[in-house]
Protein backbone atom coordinates (compact mmCIF):
# COMPACT_ATOMS: atom_id res chain seq x y z
CA UNK A 1 0.00 0.00 0.00
CA UNK A 2 1.42 3.46 -1.08
CA UNK A 3 1.85 6.15 1.84
CA UNK A 4 1.06 9.80 1.69
CA UNK A 5 3.10 11.27 4.84
CA UNK A 6 1.39 14.39 6.04
CA UNK A 7 3.40 16.18 7.91
CA UNK A 8 1.86 19.11 10.37
CA UNK A 9 3.44 22.17 11.44
CA UNK A 10 1.19 24.61 13.10
CA UNK A 11 -0.36 24.11 16.61
CA UNK A 12 -3.77 25.79 16.70
CA UNK A 13 -5.27 22.59 15.41
CA UNK A 14 -8.98 23.05 14.17
CA UNK A 15 -8.39 26.99 14.47
CA UNK A 16 -5.66 26.74 11.96
CA UNK A 17 -6.16 28.07 8.38
CA UNK A 18 -3.44 26.44 7.14
CA UNK A 19 -5.22 23.31 8.30
CA UNK A 20 -8.75 24.19 6.89
CA UNK A 21 -7.11 24.00 3.23
CA UNK A 22 -4.95 21.11 3.49
CA UNK A 23 -8.43 19.23 5.36
CA UNK A 24 -9.75 19.94 1.42
CA UNK A 25 -6.77 18.29 -0.02
CA UNK A 26 -7.30 15.37 2.07
CA UNK A 27 -10.99 14.93 1.18
CA UNK A 28 -10.13 15.06 -2.46
CA UNK A 29 -6.73 13.16 -1.92
CA UNK A 30 -8.61 9.95 -0.34
CA UNK A 31 -11.30 9.85 -2.79
CA UNK A 32 -9.14 9.61 -5.93
CA UNK A 33 -6.58 7.09 -4.31
CA UNK A 34 -8.80 4.83 -2.32
CA UNK A 35 -5.78 2.01 -2.03
CA UNK A 36 -3.44 4.64 0.10
CA UNK A 37 -2.43 5.34 3.45
CA UNK A 38 -2.57 8.38 5.12
CA UNK A 39 -0.14 9.30 7.73
CA UNK A 40 -0.15 12.75 10.09
CA UNK A 41 3.08 13.50 11.86
CA UNK A 42 2.10 16.38 13.51
CA UNK A 43 5.51 18.57 14.65
CA UNK A 44 3.46 20.29 17.42
CA UNK A 45 2.98 17.31 19.73
CA UNK A 46 5.73 15.14 18.60
CA UNK A 47 9.21 15.19 20.56
CA UNK A 48 11.91 15.35 17.90
CA UNK A 49 15.36 14.68 19.37
CA UNK A 50 17.22 17.58 20.10
CA UNK A 51 20.78 17.95 18.12
CA UNK A 52 23.58 17.64 20.72
CA UNK A 53 27.24 17.12 19.81
CA UNK A 54 27.20 13.48 20.27
CA UNK A 55 24.19 13.75 17.10
CA UNK A 56 25.97 16.31 15.37
CA UNK A 57 29.37 14.41 15.44
CA UNK A 58 27.61 11.20 13.74
CA UNK A 59 26.59 13.39 11.39
CA UNK A 60 30.57 13.96 10.31
CA UNK A 61 31.16 10.67 10.51
CA UNK A 62 28.73 10.27 7.83
CA UNK A 63 30.05 12.84 6.20
CA UNK A 64 33.65 11.80 6.36
CA UNK A 65 32.27 8.33 5.21
CA UNK A 66 32.32 6.08 8.30
CA UNK A 67 29.92 3.99 10.16
CA UNK A 68 27.68 5.12 13.20
CA UNK A 69 29.23 3.00 16.57
CA UNK A 70 28.66 2.89 20.18
CA UNK A 71 26.92 5.90 21.30
CA UNK A 72 26.98 7.73 18.96
CA UNK A 73 25.00 4.72 16.99
CA UNK A 74 22.76 4.52 20.16
CA UNK A 75 21.75 8.40 20.09
CA UNK A 76 20.89 8.64 16.10
CA UNK A 77 18.36 5.86 17.15
CA UNK A 78 15.62 8.24 17.19
CA UNK A 79 17.03 10.32 14.18
CA UNK A 80 16.94 7.46 12.09
CA UNK A 81 13.27 6.55 13.01
CA UNK A 82 11.88 9.72 11.62
CA UNK A 83 14.54 9.15 8.70
CA UNK A 84 12.64 5.60 8.11
CA UNK A 85 9.34 7.50 8.57
CA UNK A 86 10.21 9.93 5.61
CA UNK A 87 11.75 7.53 3.55
CA UNK A 88 8.69 5.12 3.84
CA UNK A 89 6.65 7.66 2.39
CA UNK A 90 5.47 7.56 -1.56
CA UNK A 91 4.17 11.08 -1.38
CA UNK A 92 4.10 14.32 0.98
CA UNK A 93 2.10 17.02 1.68
CA UNK A 94 3.31 19.98 4.21
CA UNK A 95 1.09 22.00 6.08
CA UNK A 96 2.88 25.27 7.62
CA UNK A 97 2.00 28.51 8.19
CA UNK A 98 4.28 31.65 7.80
CA UNK A 99 5.73 32.96 10.71
CA UNK A 100 8.02 35.32 10.61
CA UNK A 101 8.29 35.59 7.14
CA UNK A 102 9.75 32.15 7.02
CA UNK A 103 8.55 28.71 8.51
CA UNK A 104 7.79 27.53 11.95
CA UNK A 105 10.59 26.34 14.36
CA UNK A 106 9.04 23.15 14.56
CA UNK A 107 9.61 22.04 10.73
CA UNK A 108 13.01 23.73 10.72
CA UNK A 109 13.56 21.58 13.67
CA UNK A 110 12.30 18.29 11.79
CA UNK A 111 14.23 18.88 8.74
CA UNK A 112 17.64 19.45 10.21
CA UNK A 113 16.76 15.92 11.88
CA UNK A 114 16.11 14.27 8.45
CA UNK A 115 18.19 16.47 6.39
CA UNK A 116 21.38 13.68 6.72
CA UNK A 117 24.32 12.39 4.18
CA UNK A 118 24.11 9.36 3.38
CA UNK A 119 20.27 9.36 3.95
CA UNK A 120 18.43 11.81 1.96
CA UNK A 121 21.39 12.91 0.13
CA UNK A 122 24.86 12.40 -0.48
CA UNK A 123 27.96 13.73 -2.20
CA UNK A 124 29.73 13.53 -5.18
CA UNK A 125 32.45 14.01 -7.04
CA UNK A 126 29.75 16.23 -9.41
CA UNK A 127 28.48 17.70 -6.44
CA UNK A 128 25.71 16.79 -4.14
CA UNK A 129 22.90 14.46 -4.75
CA UNK A 130 19.42 13.85 -3.95
CA UNK A 131 18.42 10.56 -2.63
CA UNK A 132 14.65 10.93 -2.31
CA UNK A 133 13.47 11.21 -6.12
CA UNK A 134 10.35 10.16 -8.32
CA UNK A 135 8.51 11.75 -4.62
CA UNK A 136 5.73 14.62 -5.46
CA UNK A 137 4.94 17.22 -2.68
CA UNK A 138 2.26 19.76 -1.97
CA UNK A 139 2.99 22.41 0.45
CA UNK A 140 -0.02 24.36 1.98
CA UNK A 141 0.58 27.89 3.65
CA UNK A 142 -1.21 29.86 4.93
CA UNK A 143 0.26 33.67 5.55
CA UNK A 144 -1.07 37.09 7.14
CA UNK A 145 0.03 39.09 4.62
CA UNK A 146 0.17 38.79 0.90
CA UNK A 147 3.80 37.68 -0.17
CA UNK A 148 3.41 35.97 -3.74
CA UNK A 149 3.65 38.81 -5.63
CA UNK A 150 4.85 42.18 -5.74
CA UNK A 151 7.07 44.01 -3.51
CA UNK A 152 6.62 41.86 -0.35
CA UNK A 153 7.90 38.64 -2.58
CA UNK A 154 10.83 39.89 -1.48
CA UNK A 155 10.33 39.03 2.44
CA UNK A 156 8.97 35.44 1.58
CA UNK A 157 11.60 33.44 2.98
CA UNK A 158 8.92 30.29 2.76
CA UNK A 159 8.19 29.07 0.01
CA UNK A 160 12.25 29.65 -1.42
CA UNK A 161 13.97 27.69 1.50
CA UNK A 162 11.22 24.51 1.04
CA UNK A 163 11.60 24.63 -2.13
CA UNK A 164 15.52 24.71 -2.41
CA UNK A 165 15.79 22.37 0.72
CA UNK A 166 13.51 19.38 -0.41
CA UNK A 167 14.61 20.17 -3.98
CA UNK A 168 18.70 19.20 -2.40
CA UNK A 169 17.38 15.90 -1.35
CA UNK A 170 15.73 14.94 -4.34
CA UNK A 171 12.33 16.35 -4.31
CA UNK A 172 11.31 18.22 -7.52
CA UNK A 173 7.51 17.80 -8.09
CA UNK A 174 6.22 20.39 -5.31
CA UNK A 175 3.31 22.21 -5.79
CA UNK A 176 2.71 25.09 -3.55
CA UNK A 177 -0.58 26.71 -2.31
CA UNK A 178 -1.06 29.70 -0.58
CA UNK A 179 -3.65 31.03 1.60
CA UNK A 180 -3.19 34.67 1.46
CA UNK A 181 -3.99 37.60 2.65
CA UNK A 182 -5.23 35.90 6.33
CA UNK A 183 -5.08 38.92 8.32
CA UNK A 184 -6.38 41.76 6.31
CA UNK A 185 -10.07 41.40 7.49
CA UNK A 186 -12.76 38.92 7.39
CA UNK A 187 -13.94 39.17 3.66
CA UNK A 188 -10.04 38.92 2.18
CA UNK A 189 -9.59 36.15 4.57
CA UNK A 190 -12.79 34.36 3.40
CA UNK A 191 -12.12 35.04 -0.32
CA UNK A 192 -8.44 33.46 0.18
CA UNK A 193 -9.79 30.84 1.44
CA UNK A 194 -12.20 30.01 -0.92
CA UNK A 195 -9.66 30.35 -3.80
CA UNK A 196 -7.01 28.11 -1.84
CA UNK A 197 -9.64 25.30 -0.87
CA UNK A 198 -10.26 24.99 -5.06
CA UNK A 199 -6.62 24.69 -5.83
CA UNK A 200 -6.86 21.83 -2.99
CA UNK A 201 -8.76 20.21 -4.58
CA UNK A 202 -7.29 20.55 -8.00
CA UNK A 203 -3.98 19.55 -6.69
CA UNK A 204 -5.70 16.27 -4.93
CA UNK A 205 -7.41 15.25 -7.78
CA UNK A 206 -3.84 15.62 -9.87
CA UNK A 207 -2.02 13.50 -7.32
Amino acid sequence: MKKLLHIIATPRGEESNTLQVSRVFLEGFRAAHLDWEVEALDLSTTALPDLTAMRVDGKYVLLGGGELAGDTKTAWTEILAHIDRFLAADAYLVSTPMWNFGIPYMLKHYLDVIMQPRYLFRYTATGPEGLVTNRPMTVITSRGGSYSEGPAKAADFQEPYLRFAFGFVGIQDVTFIHAEPMAMGEELRAKALAGAKEKARAAAARR
